[in-house]
């Protein structure tokens, strides 16, 4: 989500409805932006293979895409709120322009435990044939079918909420329908491959801005365990614990993390990097 913070008035990666809790809120008083990155959601969907580009799905051009979005679109500074995957991709575009941002909020952000360096030696070579196995032959888009289906997704979301009461079937067809979308399996092949770019403990001391590290203390996938490392960088002034939360926290605990973001955003609105 991007918030642009001029006088009164945030990116998300993935998908711009997952931010459906927050928008309304927070626009009473800022103006606030839900992104679909290219690959993701709605927005477009172009088979890398097809315009004979190598690793076009990389945090480099989803990084790029955000801030050509702040420059076109916002035509001023923002502040990025960003979670999982997506805190990745708002550290990236804060890197390559850091004129463009005036603070990221990372929500459970990717610890992206595939990255090359962060697979064992032995199993490095496994890990690379099943990648080339779902990629390169027809076992990719059939795993990709057995899991774009809504019994699949409710499965995948009960997993990673805690409370699984907030899983509705308004939210599972919100996330399957852009899984529908011609090319999505080719850029969810393409992106279950990539084991390579950036990592966030890389990208956090190149940041220029305020960052405000937040985690939902019930995650299966990012272990707040692991998570806490990251409140330890001299450019993150706090790291706050969502109780009882899982991995989406924007969309489960909407109340906590709504203040969250209004009081990020008063304490750096004023405030140049």
């Amino acid at each position: 989500m991007v918030l642009e913070q001029t006088g009164q008035h945030q990116s998300h990666f993935a998908y711009s409805d997952h931010w459906r809790k927050n928008l309304p809120v927070l626009a009473q008083s800022h103006r606030v932006f839900s992104i679909d990155l290219i690959g993701y959601g709605y927005s477009d969907k172009p088979n890398p293979r097809e315009l004979g580009i190598d690793n076009f799905y990389t945090f480099e051009t989803w990084g790029c895409q955000l801030n050509d979005f702040c420059k076109d679109v916002i035509r001023d500074k923002a502040f990025f709120i960003c979670n999982s995957i997506g805190g990745l991709v708002g550290l990236q575009a804060a890197v390559m322009e850091p004129q463009l941002c005036r603070g990221i909020l990372l929500l459970n952000i990717s610890l992206r435990m595939l990255h090359i360096t962060k697979q064992p030696w032995f199993g490095r070579p496994l890990i690379k044939a099943f990648q080339n196995l779902l990629r390169n032959t027809a076992v990719g888009k059939f795993f990709f079918k057995s899991v774009a289906t809504p019994e699949s997704v409710k499965n995948i979301l009960c997993q990673c909420y805690h409370d699984t009461s907030q899983v509705t079937d308004e939210l599972v067809q919100a996330i399957l329908l852009p899984g529908l979308e011609p090319g999505a399996v080719d850029v969810f092949l393409e992106f279950i491959c990539y084991s390579a770019g950036p990592l966030p403990e890389e990208l956090l001391p190149q940041v220029k801005c305020p960052v405000l590290v937040a985690w939902g203390d019930k995650d299966p996938w990012e272990p707040i365990e692991l998570g806490r490392a990251y409140g330890k960088f001299d450019t993150v002034e706090d790291f706050v614990v969502l109780p009882n939360v899982g991995h989406c926290p924007q969309d489960e605990a909407p109340h906590l993390v709504n203040p969250l973001v209004e009081s990020f955003v008063a304490r750096h609105a004023n405030v140049e990097n």
